[in-house]
This record gives structure tokens, C-alpha cells and sequence, in this order.
């Protein structure tokens, strides 16, 4: 399988290096980052993450990928902002299945468009390389910023597809989502 890179402006998008899980790990499992996926992750849980990320794209050909800022001279130039990109659902209760958008940035990088962009570039390539009919993606409630990033990409709540869930805390998994032609439109 041929690696998967994809740049925009600032950012790379790209597949995971061995190298780069304790340098995403030591900048996004802090408490502000993980506050709303479950808390600090401790050693066992860090390990599966990775199993589960490595087994997105070798199952469906896409994952979260490794979110890297472009070496431009910049206070993080060439450093591991977090991940982004896609994977099937395979949260119980959910929309199993379906194409789902996702992204985890370390705090330093919050507030300076990096979610939005590489968000616009994964659903993009959803749509474009990988033919989804839709994209879904989840958050809660309480974390504003996440959904506020959703209705920024035009995505749209879809509260038919909520659920519940115990892997992030006690809240009520949201779910939102933009079909093919609402992204086209968009263009």
C-alpha cells in the first residue's frame, strides 16, 4: 500500500512512523486535549489507540492521520500538531459503518485554523478519493469547540444518529454529518 500524504497550505497530512507516536502522545494526551475522550490515557489504552489506528488504514485505506505543520520557520515548523483524517465508524451504538471525520490537536496548536484546515482537506479527500456517499462525525455535547468546527465545515446535526456511549465519559455522543452534494455545494 502506498503511503498516504496529502498538504495543504501549512499542513501534512500522512501516515504514522513508529517514530511518531510518543511525540503525538507526549503533546495530546494532556488533560485539556483528552477532557473530553475519556481522560489522560494511560499505557495500555496509548498502545490500542495505535493498534486501532494502524488497523483503519490497512483494513479501509484510511485512517487519523499524523497532522504535521509544514516546516515554514514557525514556532511549531516540522513538529506533530495531533492527527486528522478518516476511518469507519466502529463506535457500539452508532452509525456503524459510515465514513467518519475526526481530528485531535495538541493545545498549543488550538485557535489557529489548523483543525478547519486539515478538516476541509480530509473530508475533500473523503469525497474525492475515497468516494463516500456521506461523512459523519462525532463529539459531545459540552465540547463546543468541536461541534462549532462541524457547522464550520457545513456539516449538519443529526440527532436521529445520536447515541450513547461510555468510551468518552457519561455524555451522549452527537452526531453530525454532510452528504456528497451538500460538500459540493459548498465548492
Amino acid at each position: 500500500m502506498t503511503e498516504f500524504r496529502l498538504e495543504t497550505e501549512r499542513l501534512i497530512l500522512r501516515d504514522w512512523r513508529e517514530e511518531d507516536w510518543p511525540l503525538f502522545w507526549r503533546h495530546c494526551n494532556t488533560p485539556a486535549v483528552m477532557q473530553w475522550l475519556g481522560g489522560v490515557a494511560d499505557e495500555a489504552t496509548m498502545a490500542a489507540a495505535n493498534d486501532r489506528l494502524e488497523g483503519y488504514r490497512r483494513d479501509h485505506g484510511h485512517t487519523f492521520w499524523v497532522c504535521e505543520r509544514k516546516d515554514d520557520g514557525g514556532h511549531l515548523s516540522g513538529e506533530i500538531l495531533g492527527f486528522c483524517g478518516l476511518k469507519c465508524c466502529n463506535e457500539e451504538n452508532g452509525p456503524t459503518g459510515d465514513v467518519e471525520a475526526g481530528w485531535r490537536l495538541r493545545e498549543d496548536a488550538w485557535g489557529k485554523g489548523y483543525a478547519k484546515e486539515a478538516a476541509f482537506a480530509s473530508l475533500e479527500a473523503g469525497f474525492e478519493q475515497f468516494d463516500a456517499p456521506h461523512i459523519i462525525a462525532l463529539t459531545v455535547q459540552e465540547n463546543a469547540p468541536s461541534w462549532g468546527l462541524m457547522k464550520r465545515l457545513g456539516m449538519q446535526r443529526r440527532e436521529d444518529l445520536d447515541f450513547e456511549s461510555n468510551q468518552f465519559g457519561p455524555e451522549s455522543v452527537i452526531v453530525y454529518s454532510i452528504t456528497r452534494e451538500q460538500w459540493e455545494q459548498t465548492q
